[in-house]
């Protein structure tokens, strides 16, 4: 099987690229990232078995037909995904999540490859209700930039598949979880790194108690491959969340690792009254099954950060509290 991934460098594609060749065995894997973001590291030590090729495109401007000739399956992560930024480049990022995306889209109509668009729940906004893919229009509110590209992109494949693309569109929850290629401007992982760091979590004025959708990032993984061995290219949207939870949720699962957080709060130009839970049940009804733990999840990405930020902070004490019990000093705040 062919099998090419663009933004493979990022977040979700730096631990994609290592997990579907334990599926798809002996996969010929094409990564495909403009190395926007330098993270040449999401390439070190990639797993044995399956043969890779990384090629630096530029999908707003390469010959995708000829690049994508001869795929089975394109998995399009290459996008813009901070949703607070995006307000201050908007034009970016339209150009990048909704014409990139349509170009990846008219692509592999012309070569015959099945396409997976991870697009966002952030494309939702209804007020107090559990959400579902065959929500009215009106329940359709993206808050920023950022999420109205992805909804353009999503209308451009859609009608694609009605003229015979075989596609599939994941609305992913806010992603968690560690990667090779991580970053850390969503929620949980944010917070995580401030934990870490002895830093106040910066929380939106108004969202302390807001239910919103979170994807662990083994789950997203999952729910790629689940598309690929399933065939599961209908033109449909499908929503992909591991849990609806409440910032304060978050933060009372931060504080059993690390007690004593203080919040700052913040404002934000993203309208963050809004509360809702969103609904997999259309993809658990075809079997998937949601593995994920926010907790676990948060476990893995303060250990990954603790040893390192506790050597800085303290490099007399050979152990941080993740592996080594805590100290007397340890979350003293300054």
């Amino acid at each position: 099987m062919k099998i090419a991934v663009t933004g493979a460098l990022g977040h979700i594609g730096s631990r994609l690229i290592r997990e579907l060749p334990v599926w798809a065995k002996g996969a010929d894997m094409l990564l495909i990232d403009n190395l926007a973001t330098q993270r040449y590291c999401s390439l070190f030590g990639l797993p044995a078995g399956s043969r890779y090729t990384f090629l630096e495109a530029d999908i707003l401007k390469a010959d995708l037909n000829e690049i994508l000739k001869g795929q089975d399956v394109v998995v399009h992560l290459a996008a813009i995904t901070d949703a607070t930024s995006s307000f201050d480049r908007p034009e970016d990022v339209e150009e990048v999540n909704c014409i990139g995306a349509t170009r990846v889209a008219h692509a592999c109509a012309e070569t015959g490859g099945a396409l997976i668009f991870p697009s966002t729940t952030s494309v939702y906004g209804p007020q107090g209700d559990t959400v579902a893919e065959d929500c009215p229009e009106s329940d359709l509110n993206p808050q920023s930039p950022y999420a109205e590209s992805k909804l353009r992109g999503e209308k451009h494949i859609q009608e694609l598949a009605r003229q015979g693309l075989r596609a599939v569109v994941f609305r992913f929850g806010t992603i968690f979880g560690t990667s090779p290629g991580m970053r850390f401007h969503t929620a949980i992982n944010k917070f995580c790194w401030q934990a870490a760091l002895d830093l106040p979590l910066t929380v939106w004025r108004t969202a302390l108690d807001q239910r919103r959708p979170y994807l662990d990032l083994s789950d997203a993984v999952r729910a790629i491959t689940f598309a690929i061995e399933q065939d599961l290219f209908d033109g449909r949207v499908y929503n992909v969340v591991t849990l609806n939870a409440t910032v304060r949720q978050l933060i009372e699962t931060i504080e059993s690792f690390v007690p004593a957080l203080s919040i700052e709060y913040v404002d934000t130009r993203i309208m963050n009254q809004l509360s809702y839970n969103v609904s997999s049940a259309r993809l658990t009804e075809l079997g998937f099954c949601f593995t994920g733990n926010l907790e676990n999840g948060i476990r893995e990405t303060i250990g990954q950060l603790e040893g390192l930020c506790w050597t800085i902070r303290h490099p007399r004490t050979p152990s941080g509290p993740l592996s080594g019990g805590p100290g007397p000093n340890e979350y003293r705040k300054a």
